[in-house]
């Protein structure tokens, strides 16, 4: 049968793939235009409302020297999770993340899919000139320094997968394939092109709709995919290593260090009705992609959580930013 002997999760915000000075200056301008924030209630607030109720000393916490160590931070803990990932010694990675209008258009967005083409396609970076600012050059991070790339997937376990979870009556969109111009979505080339690197694995794209009204799953809807997914693995005829990855989170765009928190020791204690139980008005914007832990979360019960790294992330005086978290479970 196919084990799960490994589990991981990782935020994968764009300051992930920015350099140290855009940390220190790019986002306080940049955030100021952002459309999509929630305060810490879940309702839709604003920049000028956000700085307006921060606390006197919420300009020190985004001050440069501090996001300089959070930057370094940030740096050693993905290198970190990259040496454990390979260490796990997998022969297939399912990694969960959302899709934002990449792969599909709010004119049809899935709730659930799942990727089983052979390959997956990452594209090449495009032209960056002097014009386009610092954020499209973070972006092209993403992609492939030189030509496009097809990565593999493990096709037949991810066949049987949506079959099998569609006889449990979950209702899975089955992708074969991209569409000319398509490239894989930003949850995923993160994994790809940062922490995995040069690392070889095939891997099995698990996509929700967490930041698209009106048709997220609720925590409680990725709780039982996870407990799913994790029953049909056992089933799986095939002596496989296996692991999973959680691409995303935790609360962004404005930082909240309380269901950060939440979240975390629900990880810890594997508390699955605690992170069920969560809010989804919580849930918005940024801070939705928290369902690609719960999935991860329920998955992985079976495995003891290893270490996490935690980074609240300010980045302006409004305290916008990314609670940026980092996690690896005992490898078996």
């Amino acid at each position: 049968m196919a084990r799960l002997v490994a589990a991981f999760g990782s935020s994968h915000s764009i300051m992930l793939v920015s350099r140290r000075e855009d940390w220190m200056h790019g986002f306080r301008s940049i955030d100021q235009k952002n459309p999509h924030y929630y305060d810490k209630q879940g309702r839709k607030t604003d920049y000028a409302a956000l700085l307006a109720a921060a606390p006197p000393d919420a300009d020190a916490l985004a001050a440069p020297e501090r996001l300089s160590e959070r930057y370094d931070a940030a740096e050693a803990a993905m290198d970190k999770l990259h040496d454990a990932i390979v260490a796990a010694r997998l022969q297939v990675l399912l990694i969960v993340g959302d899709d934002q209008t990449e792969l599909f258009r709010t004119s049809n967005n899935p709730a659930i899919a799942i990727y089983h083409g052979p390959t997956i396609r990452n594209t090449a970076r495009e032209p960056v000139n002097v014009n386009d600012g610092w954020t499209k050059s973070a972006r092209m991070r993403r992609h492939e320094p030189e030509h496009d790339r097809d990565y593999p997937v493990h096709s037949e376990l991810a066949a049987w997968l949506i079959r099998r979870l569609c006889d449990r009556d979950f209702d899975i969109t089955a992708m074969d394939g991209l569409e000319h111009g398509q490239f894989e979505g930003h949850a995923f080339q993160f994994v790809h092109r940062r922490l995995l690197q040069t690392h070889q694995l095939p891997v099995i794209p698990v996509i929700l709709n967490t930041f698209e009204p009106p048709n997220q799953p609720t925590p409680r809807r990725c709780a039982a995919l996870g407990q799913a997914l994790r029953e049909l693995l056992a089933e799986w005829p095939e002596d496989l290593r296996v692991g999973v990855i959680a691409s995303g989170g935790l609360s962004h765009f404005v930082v909240d260090e309380a269901l950060d928190q939440r979240v975390l020791q629900a990880l810890h204690s594997k508390d699955s009705a605690a992170l069920a139980a969560l809010d989804p008005q919580l849930l918005q914007a940024g801070s939705s992609e928290i369902r690609n832990w719960i999935v991860v979360a329920e998955l992985a019960r079976d495995l003891d959580l290893d270490w996490v790294d935690y980074i609240p992330a300010y980045r302006s005086p409004a305290l916008t930013g990314t609670g940026l978290a980092f996690a690896a479970w005992k490898t078996l």
